[in-house]
């Protein structure tokens, strides 16, 4: 079982059909929405400012989630994936997002809906990534657009997540 945890008085909340792998970790001020999934080694930290979480979205495996004390708390929307080992850290994610594997999004950072951070991406502290846009790279910059391939593996792989957690749920 995964481990969730009180911190401050603080206890994570989450919404109907969620799936945490046995040794992800769920700490403090974070709230999810249905259907959310968080993966082997991944970490949800809302010990020092608040996390929320919105419906059908996927934090992979050794993903870390946290915030800055008393500045700035982390929002990601709906249909986010939150591809392996990236750090998503006081920011903001608007809904239908893909952020790539070791991708880090830093404090202040605001991306929009249906946008792409490249794997290995950094988005450095206060950056607006627009709607649609793909940034890569170090910093991250805008590269491109996104065309109907890339919209479709943001929705793809946001109703995936759901669909692997159950091959996990109907082996216990």
């Amino acid at each position: 079982m995964a481990l969730i945890k009180e911190v401050r008085g603080k206890s994570p909340k989450y919404g109907n059909n969620c799936w945490f792998a046995e040794n992800a970790t769920i700490v403090g001020d974070v709230e999810m929405g249905n259907n959310c999934t968080v993966w082997f080694n991944a970490v949800v930290r809302g010990d020092v400012h608040e996390i929320r979480i919105g419906d059908d979205s996927n934090i992979q495996d050794g993903a870390v989630i946290h915030c800055t004390y008393q500045k700035a708390g982390t929002y990601i929307g709906k249909r986010v994936s939150i591809a392996h080992n990236a750090i998503v850290h006081g920011c903001t994610i608007h809904d239908d997002v893909l952020i790539g594997m070791g991708a880090i999004v830093m404090d202040g950072a605001v991306i929009e809906s249906g946008s792409i951070v490249a794997a290995g991406a950094v988005v450095l502290a206060n950056t607006r990534v627009r709607a649609g846009k793909i940034f890569a790279g170090m910093p991250a910059k805008e590269v491109k657009e996104i065309g109907d391939d890339m919209k479709a593996v943001i929705q793809r792989t946001a109703e995936n997540y759901p669909k692997y957690a159950k091959w996990f749920q109907d082996e216990t």
